[in-house]
């Protein structure tokens, strides 16, 4: 969906997650639906529209496959693996579909759009096709499916970015929400198939944007993630008055609307993070510093051949000036490994530029091709896949030893704490994240609650986590 996948979610933990929303199960729904979403970030974002284009027409959510009359797959094309993963998922849910033939199955976006004669005719695992700008036509594609009649829509817009569509929240912990502000990618990525997925950049207006944030701060909401293929080229023009918005003023009008809003980002091309958003955050202390800056290989070479318009020394010098500017600013990235026609001296190259960065957190993975990308049509997918493999590994073991330091770092330290609810593996504990967007888990104390913001002195850490305990009252969860 992006260029590898965006920060958060292309953590291929959230792979798969099933929506529900249990503050609507009182609602007298005729009609249920399910939905898996795969993928990244926007994925997510994009089911929380679909909800709540379906709500309207009647359709509640249910966590349960075999109570929905309409089953939905939100999928992603960004590697092989994922779309093996949805196949065989749909595999397995035709099986409801074979004990009631009534129920619809439909796949929605990136492979949606990418596969679509196959799934729906030459293997018949679903009933309808729905494109990442053709989610509108839900309603419409539903009634044709039930009729029997072939149901595809996968047209891309240059306009559509479902500005004025209220999300359904989904599966939401009450504290952190998604907000889309763009869609499409004009970034031609070789290895990307985002562009002929999702198609061309375009910005939603200012005005909803910050009606939406202000919805979810009366709502409770206390951290809001802006989404986009490539944040940083965010670019609206209000006819009205001539006044350019770029993303750095986006950010600080989101800012703006509560000091206890924290603001966060997802993604940023590295060649667009400008200067004027670097001191935006350095302004506005709710924008949490952390910055996810892609860089996919350190050798300037693969760097050409992938199209990122930029080399590794450009890429360096943008690190420093972000920790320059930020003191303490986490950084993450995503790393392809056996890119084509990649060496043994390009990934040195990119070792060497790992150790440079010194990343607080990494997205790893090895090349997979996919069709239709430029790379598929102009380079041969020459680097064996044991090599792929091995190199990985060998990023991994590298970025292993980056994380627990960049952890290690903060034992002793007292950080701001935004509390997201009960830890993972204990209920006796809170967790929660910090500005940098690490994960801190602490023992509750009978104070504090969901949605409060609280000092917390990390005491020990792993890898992953950080563990600490509350030492102040906290900050009571009103804007």
């Amino acid at each position: 969906m992006r260029e590898s996948a965006m920060e958060l979610v292309h953590d291929e933990s959230r792979q798969g997650e099933v929506f529900s929303d249990s503050s609507t199960h009182h609602r007298p729904f005729q009609k249920h639906f399910y939905i898996e979403s795969y993928g990244c970030a926007m994925n997510f974002a994009d089911s929380e529209v679909i909800a709540s284009l379906l709500q309207k027409e009647g359709y509640g959510p249910t966590p349960q496959p075999e109570k929905a009359q309409l089953i939905l797959i939100n999928t992603c094309s960004i590697r092989d693996k994922a779309e093996q993963t949805i196949r065989r998922r749909l595999v397995a849910l035709r099986a409801i579909k074979n004990r009631n033939p009534a129920v619809l199955i439909g796949i929605l976006g990136c492979m949606a759009e990418r596969l679509k004669e196959k799934l729906l005719e030459q293997e018949q695992l679903v009933d309808l096709v729905v494109g990442p700008d053709a989610y509108r036509t839900l309603p419409s594609l539903i009634n044709s499916a039930d009729e029997g009649h072939k149901a595809v829509n996968v047209l891309l817009s240059r306009e559509e970015t479902y500005g004025d569509i209220a999300p359904f929240r989904l599966n939401s912990n009450g504290v952190s929400a998604f907000i889309s502000i763009m869609r499409g990618c004009n970034n031609m990525c070789s290895f990307c198939v985002v562009p002929f997925t999702r198609g061309r950049e375009r910005s939603r207006d200012l005005p909803s944007i910050l009606l939406e944030a202000r919805q979810l701060v009366a709502d409770g909401y206390r951290e809001v993630t802006l989404l986009g293929q490539n944040v940083d080229s965010y670019y609206w023009v209000d006819d009205a008055t001539g006044v350019t918005i770029t993303f750095a003023r986006l950010l600080e009008e989101v800012a703006l609307i509560s000091p206890l809003l924290r603001v966060r980002f997802s993604t940023s091309h590295p060649k667009d993070i400008t200067e004027e958003v670097l001191q935006t955050i350095k302004q506005y202390p709710n924008i949490c510093r952390y910055i996810h800056l892609p860089v996919q290989s350190g050798s300037n070479r693969i760097l050409q051949l992938m199209n990122r318009t930029y080399t590794r020394e450009w890429y360096l010098a943008k690190v420093s000036r972000i920790r320059e500017v930020l003191p303490e600013c986490g950084i993450s990235t995503d790393i392809i490994a056996g890119f084509c026609t990649e060496t043994e001296e390009d990934h040195q190259q990119t070792l060497d530029l790992m150790d440079q960065c010194d990343y607080d957190l990494a997205y790893m993975y090895f090349y997979s091709e996919r069709p239709g990308t430029l790379a598929e049509r102009r380079y041969e997918d020459d680097v064996p896949e044991p090599v792929k493999k091995r190199r990985l590994q060998e990023i991994i073991d590298l970025h292993r030893g980056q994380s627990l330091r960049s952890m290690q770092k903060d034992v002793n330290k007292t950080w701001e704490v935004l509390i997201e609810g009960n830890s993972k593996k204990s209920d006796a504990h809170w967790q929660g994240r910090t500005t940098h967007n690490k994960m801190v888990v602490f023992p509750k104390n009978g104070i504090s609650g969901k949605g409060d913001y609280v000092q917390v002195l990390i005491t020990d850490c792993t890898a992953g986590t950080l563990m600490g305990e509350q030492i102040s009252e906290p900050v009571l969860n009103q804007a």
